[in-house]
């Protein structure tokens, strides 16, 4: 007993040694299977191993989602306002490319006419496809009166331009003005063919043609021939280009000799007027 307690402490000291020797070398050395006791510690902690892996695989796919979620509606959202602002830019170009002519033509008329003209632009129109009534955006204050011609540019050849013929003043107030054009059935305008001096009366008609007759029933007229407006009756400015014959109606046993022409003007698109300032 007396050694027991002499040399407990180191006898403590090798036990433990010898026992962490054994363990060492039993865990350095490949072993085919694994103890009882691994096997039950292993079927424990496996499936709640694999609960939590399954959990913490499960919230971050969720957030990530969320996150992919975000930022796929950012994007989204970024391309939807992209696409809006190229309709408009779309539709900014179409409006140009639609209105060249007219611009082309306007330019022309400003820098050639010898009339003193007033821009005007259309604000609203009666029901229809044809502008043969509609409300311009000038009026008295602008020096417009009633019974004012109301023209546009248009060009008759190649490098060419005159003042066409839309219509004329009806009513006008304090800053508008009402206008009725040469394709409304109850306007006219006396006409006379440039090269031949010849003349008649042109009016138009529910289907948005212009026809005519000539006082002449002998009158010199041919497919081609150019119109202008006489001046007779006081309701238009003469030498105002009207259009073009495009058919003649020959009858001997009618007293007059009628016409269809091709009007200068595009009666379904207008947006934009001059009024000629008398």
């Amino acid at each position: 007993m007396y050694f027991f307690k002499k040399y407990k402490d180191k006898m403590i000291v090798t036990i433990v040694t010898v026992i962490l020797l054994i363990i060492i070398g039993n865990t350095s050395v490949e072993r085919e299977s694994i103890s009882n006791l691994e096997k039950m510690v292993g079927n424990i902690l496996t499936p709640i191993s694999n609960v939590t892996y399954s959990i913490g695989n499960g919230i971050s796919t969720f957030f990530g989602s969320i996150f992919e979620f975000v930022n796929v509606k950012e994007e989204n959202d970024q391309l939807k306002e992209r696409i809006k602002a190229l309709e408009s830019e779309k539709r900014d170009l179409e409006n140009i490319i639609g209105k060249t002519d007219y611009l082309k033509n306007e330019a022309k008329i400003l820098e050639s006419t010898k009339h003193n003209i007033i821009s005007a632009e259309i604000t609203s129109k009666e029901p229809g496809n044809w502008y043969d009534r509609f409300v311009i955006n000038k009026g008295t204050k602008d020096g417009i009166v009633k019974g004012s011609t109301v023209i546009q540019g248009v060009q008759i050849e190649q490098n060419l331009y005159q003042e066409g013929v839309v219509g004329r003043v009806v009513d006008v107030g304090t800053n508008w003005s009402k206008v009725i054009t040469i394709v409304d059935e109850l306007n006219s305008i006396s006409f006379k063919v440039i090269r031949t001096q010849d003349g008649g009366v042109l009016s138009g008609d529910v289907y948005g043609n212009i026809n005519g007759y000539f006082f002449d029933s002998k009158a010199d007229v041919i497919v081609g021939d150019k119109l202008y407006s006489s001046g007779l009756g006081g309701s238009y400015l003469k030498d105002i280009y009207i259009g073009e014959v495009n058919e003649v109606f020959s009858d001997e046993n009618e007293l007059t000799k009628r016409i269809s022409i091709t009007p200068a003007i595009n009666f379904k698109k207008l947006y934009k007027v001059f009024v000629l300032m008398e």
